[in-house]
């Protein structure tokens, strides 16, 4: 699977755990926090092999998406903080479900970035089988990724 394919996967089925938890009662606590490890697990990972090998391979293919990835690391940044936050939050604290919105914003913004900016300049300056190859550099990396949020990695 070529790397861009595996990126949005990733976000598919981030956007999936989105729209269980939005569709919970607010009084299942229980499924909210299960909704919102999962979000902190998968998110991680991502942020994760996004950070290590995705974007390092970016910036070297194409220098003009430089401001992109930037940007974008900036927004892991923010994410990587709200998920560490959340970790410790309960469900029944009034604060959480406005920073599970907030995260959700933020992270569905991010993917749209992606999606529509960096993933197409990235498929012209990085050819089919490099593509692939990354893929498999990332699904290697998946394997070695913190489960739990790292709001300090550089």
């Amino acid at each position: 699977m070529d790397a861009i394919t595996m990126l949005r996967d990733d976000h598919k089925a981030v956007k999936r755990l989105f729209r269980a938890f939005e569709r919970l009662d607010d009084d299942d606590t229980r499924g909210r926090r299960k909704l919102v490890d999962d979000m902190i697990r998968e998110l991680s990972v991502h942020a994760y092999i996004e950070e290590k090998v995705f974007y390092p391979a970016v910036r070297a293919a194409d220098p003009d998406a430089e401001d992109m990835v930037l940007e974008a690391l900036e927004e892991h940044h923010i994410v990587k903080w709200t998920l560490s936050e959340l970790e410790d939050l309960a469900p029944s604290d009034e604060h959480f479900t406005a920073k599970v919105t907030v995260l959700i914003e933020s992270v569905q913004h991010h993917a749209e970035e992606e999606e529509s900016d960096l993933f197409p300049s990235v498929r012209k300056h990085i050819g089919r089988k490099d593509l692939v190859a990354l893929g498999e550099a990332l699904a290697d990396a998946k394997r070695d990724a913190p489960a739990t949020p790292q709001p300090r990695a550089a």
